[in-house]
């Protein structure tokens, strides 16, 4: 009897755990199916890093490679037959698979997505315009194409982010996308640089005459006895886009001390963003800023800059450090825009451009210093760096809502890009280790900026 019940209580026993092994595993399959299994610890699509017929498998590595094309391997061929299925594809100036702002979608979330870390691999269908034309947009002595300069194997290159989609470029796709809006460039020279080699990218370095001139409805015409206007403005009238382009090497609002006198010195205001960016902040969508290479004193002295902070001069007693000038005009404005954001009707984007690197070798611009390396990559194609190269620029954003768009670990292996002694005006001994060639490193630039908008 009592053998019995310990049969009877252990079969129960049995029963209820057969039924509880049961519903777990319909429970555990209900679940990788339901709504709730995108709560488990870090998602796949996290970490996935996606396929596509433009995006090279790159493998994690924590050292720099030294010769890029031994690294590459037999992906040349590759990439001749996905040029090849392209062009089959699409025609230029017809829409692309990969041109609408949804299909970043398929890629890495953008949490975890650094588009400064990978590197350079060799692309035949690089550059997107020729050096020979876009004479209506690009400055003749970044054409390196018209010097007499005879390798230009620079142009061949694109940058793979390690872990990032990065869709392909398409001109009227990001027309398109851009329909309505305005897109503005504010900074020095390489900011000009940028500017133009859009206006290429945007044209295919053709002649577009529809394209129209509306610097005046910004107040940027040339004035009497000046080089150059301030700046430019380009509108496409089919999709309603503007590109933008103001002159502003420090980002400091400046501000004739004597407007009467047109010898004065100009208060250099190191806690005022520049009027221009003031007034007109509310008209843009996309906002992209830099600074960096005329923050020392030869280039204070010779535009008669005068430093002020709190609308008082800074230097009475002594000498401001160009350093600390620099990092808080960085910081005002990175705080400035940061305030701006909230209460900006047009949804704002705003990009900071980290500093874009200088490669001077024996001596600087003005003692003989010079780049003559014309060998891509000859000191390694590849960033394994997490954080910015950019210390000052990637400081100033955290906690912001500036973003950072991070040229300088990976233009800083394009030495050979640079126009060096192929000047137009060739002079003996000098140089322009400053500026890149266009086509040429700047469009890199772009495409992770349109990556990113």
């Amino acid at each position: 009897m009592k053998g019995g019940n310990i049969i009877r209580v252990r079969g129960g026993h049995l029963s209820i755990a057969l039924v509880v092994l049961m519903f777990t595993t319909i429970l555990l399959w209900s679940w990788d199916k339901s709504y709730f299994a995108s709560f488990l610890p870090l998602t796949r699509q996290q970490y996935m890093i996606p396929l596509s017929e433009y995006v090279v498998n790159v493998a994690n590595s924590s050292s720099t490679s030294t010769n890029p094309k031994d690294e590459i391997g037999n992906s040349e061929d590759k990439m001749k037959e996905r040029s090849n299925n392209r062009d089959e594809k699409e025609q230029p100036g017809k829409g692309s698979d990969y041109s609408d702002a949804d299909s970043i979608s398929k890629g890495t979330a953008l949490s975890v997505c650094n588009y400064a870390k990978g590197r350079w691999v060799e692309d035949n269908r690089r550059p997107w315009y020729s050096g020979l034309g876009c004479k209506q947009w690009l400055s003749i002595m970044w054409a390196c194409r018209l010097t007499k300069r005879k390798d230009f194997s620079y142009e061949g290159y694109r940058w793979q982010p390690e872990n990032c989609y990065m869709p392909e470029f398409e001109r009227s796709s990001f027309l398109r996308r851009m329909q309505n809006k305005t897109l503005a460039f504010i900074g020095d020279s390489l900011g000009r640089q940028q500017f133009q080699s859009l206006m290429c990218m945007l044209t295919g370095g053709e002649e577009s005459p529809e394209v129209e001139d509306v610097g005046k409805e910004y107040g940027l015409a040339k004035a009497p006895r000046a080089r150059r206007p301030d700046g430019w403005v380009y509108r496409f009238p089919d999709t309603n886009t503007t590109i933008l382009y103001y002159w502003s090497a420090s980002l400091s609002d400046l501000e004739p001390i004597n407007r009467t006198d047109p010898a004065t010195n100009i208060a250099m205001h190191l806690d005022q963003p520049p009027a221009f960016m003031r007034k007109f902040l509310h008209e843009f969508n996309v906002l992209v800023l830099n600074t960096g290479h005329h923050w020392n004193r030869g280039k204070l002295e010779a535009n008669r800059w005068v430093m002020y902070v709190d609308g008082k001069p800074v230097e009475e007693k002594k000498p401001l450090d160009m350093g600390k000038a620099k990092n808080l005009t960085v910081y005002s404005i990175a705080k400035w825009l940061d305030s701006q954001l909230p209460r900006h009707r047009r949804n704002l984007k705003v990009f900071f451009r980290t500093i874009s690197p200088r490669h001077f070798f024996n001596g600087d611009w003005n003692t003989g210093g010079s780049c003559d390396n014309m060998i891509p990559m000859s000191g390694g194609s590849e960033v394994v760096q997490d954080g910015s190269s950019d210390i000052v620029v990637e400081s100033a954003l955290k906690g912001t809502k500036v973003k950072i768009l991070d040229i300088t670990a990976i233009s800083q292996l394009r030495d050979e890009g640079h126009v060096s002694r192929y000047t137009r005006r060739a002079i003996l001994n000098t140089s322009d280790c400053l500026h890149w060639c266009l086509p040429g490193i700047p469009d890199t630039w772009n495409e992770l900026l349109l990556a990113q908008i």
